[in-house]
C-alpha cells in the first residue's frame, strides 16, 4: 500500500519579520497542513547579507502558537551546534509540542556561514561522518538513561537528557549524496528528503536510496520519501506561467534550474498531475515553498483545490 500524501509548508524566514512568520504559521496550522518547516541557515542564501531568523529559535516560538502541525528543519548540519545540546533543545521543544518535532538533519553546504562564524567546516566526507556521529548521540540522548558515545568529532560520557521526549522524535536526513549520505539515511532515518535542486533527478535518487537500504538489510518501504519543492500555483495556467517567470529569476539554480520542466506549477489541475508524477516515484511527503509575497494566499488555494484530490 502506498503511503498517503502529506503536505508541509515552509514558513517565512528570509527577509521576513516574526509577525509575518507567526501569522502564517497559525493559519497554515489551522488549514490542516501536515507540517511546518524552516531552513537551518544562519546566513541568507544565496546572499549572506540577507536577514534570516534562526531555525530552532523560530520553531520554538511557532510550537507555542500552533496546535497540530509537525515542526521540522531542512536541514540542521553538524558543527553548528554541539549534538548533545541540540538533543536537549529538541527534547525541550517536545515538551512544548509533544510528538510534533522532526529532527531534519544534513551535512551542510554553505561555507561562509560556518567559516565566518567560527564553526568548523571540514570536507564533505568529514561533515558526513560528523552527521552520523550527531545522529548517534541524539538517538542515545533521547532513549538511554545515560548516553555514552565516543566519535572522532563528537563525544558524550554518561550524558543526561531529562525530561526525555514523549517519544523519540522523527529523524529526517536530507541531501543528494547517493552513497554515504543515503547510507546514513538507510541506517537511521524515518524519512529521506530530496532537495529541490535534485528534483529533476528524483527517480535516480530513489533508486540509489533503495540500494542503500538493501545493503543494510532494511525494507525500502519503511523509509518515507519527501520532496522539497517550490509550488507556483495560479487559478489558471496563464496566471501561474506569469508567476513562474518571476520565480525562475528569483530562485535561479539554488532551488533547481529545471523548475518549469520538473517542478510543480500551474493551475490546480496541472499541479495535481505534477504531484501524481512525484507520487509514482515514491514521494509521500511534499515540503512546499509556496511562491508569493504572502504565501498564505496560494496555501489557501492549494488547500481548497488540490488537497482534496489526495484525501
Amino acid at each position: 500500500m502506498p503511503r498517503p500524501a502529506r503536505f508541509g509548508v515552509t514558513l517565512p524566514q528570509i527577509k521576513r519579520t516574526w509577525e509575518e512568520a507567526s501569522t502564517t504559521a497559525v493559519e497554515i496550522d489551522a488549514l490542516g497542513y501536515d507540517s511546518l518547516w524552516v531552513c537551518d541557515h544562519v546566513y541568507g542564501v544565496p546572499n549572506p547579507a540577507l536577514p534570516i531568523l534562526e531555525a530552532w529559535t523560530q520553531l520554538s516560538a511557532v510550537a507555542a502558537i500552533t496546535k497540530q502541525a509537525k515542526l521540522g528543519t531542512l536541514v540542521t548540519p553538524p558543527f553548528f551546534r554541539n549534538p548533545a545540546m541540540l538533543a536537549k533543545q529538541i527534547a525541550t521543544l517536545d515538551q512544548i509540542a509533544p510528538g510534533r518535532v522532526i529532527a531534519g538533519l544534513g551535512a551542510g553546504w554553505f561555507a561562509p556561514e560556518f567559516e565566518q562564524t567560527g564553526c568548523a567546516f571540514p570536507s564533505t566526507r568529514e561533515r558526513l561522518r560528523g552527521l552520523e556521529e550527531m545522529v548517534e548521540i541524539m538517538k542515545r540522548m533521547w532513549t538511554e538513561e545515560k548516553a555514552t558515545y565516543e566519535g572522532k568529532y563528537f563525544s558524550v560520557n554518561e550524558a543526561l537528557c531529562v525530561p526525555k521526549p514523549s517519544q523519540p522524535p522523527e529523524i529526517l536526513i536530507g541531501g543528494g549524496g547517493e552513497k554515504v549520505l543515503m547510507g546514513i539515511a538507510a541506517r537511521h532515518a524515518d524519512t529521506w528528503n530530496n532537495m529541490a535542486v535534485f528534483q529533476a533527478d528524483l527517480a535516480q535518487k530513489v533508486e540509489a536510496l533503495e540500494k542503500r537500504c538493501e545493503e543494510v538489510g532494511r525494507d525500502p518501504a519503511t523509509i518515507e520519501i519527501s520532496q522539497q519543492c517550490v509550488v507556483v500555483l495560479g487559478e489558471n495556467d496563464d496566471h501561474a506561467k506569469t508567476a513562474l517567470e518571476k520565480a525562475k529569476k528569483i530562485y535561479g539554480g539554488h532551488m533547481g534550474g529545471a523548475l518549469e520542466e520538473h517542478g510543480i506549477w500551474g493551475s490546480p489541475e496541472r499541479v495535481i498531475e505534477s504531484i501524481e508524477r512525484h507520487r509514482a516515484l515514491g514521494v509521500s511527503l511534499f515540503v512546499i515553498e509556496f511562491f508569493g509575497r504572502d504565501t498564505r494566499e496560494p496555501a489557501r488555494l492549494f488547500k481548497e483545490a488540490v488537497m482534496p484530490a489526495f484525501a
